[in-house]
C-alpha cells in the first residue's frame, strides 16, 4: 500500500519526525478542486497542516476562503494573505477581543465566526458597537453530531435576526459539520449524510420564510467532501485530504487522496524475543485511538502493539529479528491531524529524497501575535 515511501537519506533525521511531500499536497490540491469544478467553492480547514506553506499552495491554485479551529490558525490565513477566513468556533472568553484586534489588523479581509447561542453573541455584539471593521457570523446548525450548533430552527433564525439587527456584525450564512457521517460503505455514508442534509435544508427553508437571504452554507468534512462537491453548490470544508492519513486512506477508499505526510521512529531497543521498542510514544503520534489503530507501520504492518507511553513504543513481531537497534521505520499516523501539532517542523521529501527544507508548523501554539 505504500511502497512509494522508499526514502533517501533518512539517516540524517533525527526521529521521530514529521516528513511530508510536498508533490503529493499539491496532488491532492488538485483533485480537491477537481471534485468541485474549480476553486471558489472550496473553503478548506487549516486544522490539519497549520503550516503557512500548504496555506500559500491552496492560495496559488486559486483558493481564497479559508476555515480554522484557533485564533492562531485565523492569524497565520490572514498573515499568509487570505481573504476570507471563518473560524469554526463560537469565540468566548477573551476570544472576540483577538478577533476584533485581527479584523483592525487586517481590515481587507472578511473574518467571521460560529453563532449558536444567543447569550454568548450578545456579548460579542457588546465589543463589536465601536469597531469600525465588521466581523461576520455563521449561524451554527447541528445536522446530527451533537458537538456544536443548535438542532433548533426556532433557534437558527432568532439568532439569524439579532446577527442581522446588530452593528458591527454581518450575516454571512450557515454552518453545519457533518462529522457524524463516517460511515465506510459510500452507499450507506450517502443515506446517512442526505438525512443530516434534509434538516439543513428545513433550517434554510424557516429562514427564507422569514425573509433572510442565506448567502453561503459551510458543509462537510473530508468523508462526505465527495458528495458535498458533487451534488450541493454549497462551499466545501474538508480538511484532512490535504495530507491524508491511514484511518481515511482504510476507512475510505472511494476518496482519491493520497498520503503526504509520515512519521520517521528508529528501533531504540529490543527487550526479549520478537519485541521492537520504539522512539514513537505519545509525543510524537496521536494517541486517542485504540493501542492498535495509532500508526501503520510500514514493513510492520501485522506487528502486535505491547504499550505506548510518552516516548516508547513497544511491538511484537514474527518478523522483529530482521531489524537491529537503529534501524528506521516510517509510519503513517491514523489521525494525522492532531499528529502534526506535536511537531515544530516538518522535513520535506522530494523526488523520493529528503531535502535540507523544512516547514513550519506556523499555528501550533495557540497564539502568535494576538
Amino acid at each position: 500500500m505504500y511502497e512509494r515511501w522508499a526514502i533517501q537519506g533518512l539517516d540524517r533525521v533525527a526521529s521521530p519526525a514529521l516528513l511530508v511531500r510536498p508533490r503529493v499536497v499539491e496532488q491532492n490540491v488538485e483533485r480537491m478542486i477537481d471534485l468541485c469544478g474549480g476553486p471558489k467553492r472550496l473553503r478548506p480547514h487549516v486544522k490539519t497542516h497549520k503550516m503557512d506553506e500548504v496555506m500559500r499552495i491552496q492560495m496559488s491554485a486559486g483558493i481564497d476562503k479559508f476555515k480554522a479551529s484557533t485564533i492562531a490558525e485565523v492569524e497565520m490565513c490572514l498573515a499568509a494573505g487570505a481573504q476570507d477566513v471563518l473560524l469554526a468556533y463560537s469565540p468566548v472568553g477573551p476570544s472576540p477581543d483577538r478577533l476584533i484586534q485581527l479584523a483592525e489588523a487586517y481590515p481587507d479581509a472578511r473574518l467571521s465566526f460560529l453563532a449558536d447561542d444567543e447569550a454568548a453573541l450578545l456579548a460579542i455584539i457588546k465589543r463589536c458597537v465601536k469597531t469600525e471593521v465588521p466581523l461576520g457570523v455563521f449561524v451554527d446548525f447541528d445536522c446530527g453530531m451533537g458537538r456544536t450548533g443548535t438542532s433548533s430552527v426556532e433557534d437558527v433564525v432568532r439568532i439569524t435576526q439579532l446577527v442581522c439587527s446588530s452593528a458591527g456584525l454581518s450575516f454571512e450564512g450557515v454552518h453545519a459539520y457533518d462529522g457524524h457521517v463516517r460511515e465506510p460503505n459510500p452507499a450507506a455514508r450517502r443515506e446517512i449524510w442526505s438525512q443530516a442534509m434534509s434538516t439543513v435544508e428545513g433550517a434554510l427553508a424557516e429562514l427564507a420564510k422569514a425573509g433572510h437571504l442565506v448567502p453561503a452554507v459551510v458543509g462537510g468534512g473530508s468523508p462526505t467532501f465527495g458528495f458535498h462537491a458533487r451534488l450541493r453548490e454549497w462551499q466545501c470544508s474538508p480538511g484532512t485530504s490535504l495530507f491524508w492519513d491511514h484511518g481515511y486512506k482504510s476507512a475510505y477508499p472511494d476518496l482519491p487522496f493520497q498520503n503526504a505526510a509520515a512519521v520517521l521512529t528508529r528501533v531504540i531497543s529490543k527487550p526479549g524475543t520478537n519485541r521492537l521498542c520504539l522512539d514513537l510514544g505519545h509525543k510524537a503520534v496521536a494517541s486517542e485511538g485504540p493501542l492498535n489503530k495509532r500508526i501503520h507501520l510500514i514493513g510492520l504492518e501485522h506487528a502486535h502493539f505491547v504499550s505506548h507511553s510518552e516516548e516508547h513504543l513497544v511491538l511484537e513481531s514474527e518478523d522483529a529479528d530482521q531489524f537491529q537497534a537503529g534501524d528506521h521505520l516510517l509510519g503513517i499516523p491514523f489521525h494525522i491531524c492532531p499528529t502534526v501539532a506535536l511537531y515544530r517542523e516538518a522535513t520535506l521529501i522530494r523526488n523520493a529524497e529528503v531535502t535540507r527544507e523544512t516547514w513550519e508548523v506556523t499555528a501550533r501554539n495557540r497564539s502568535l501575535t494576538i
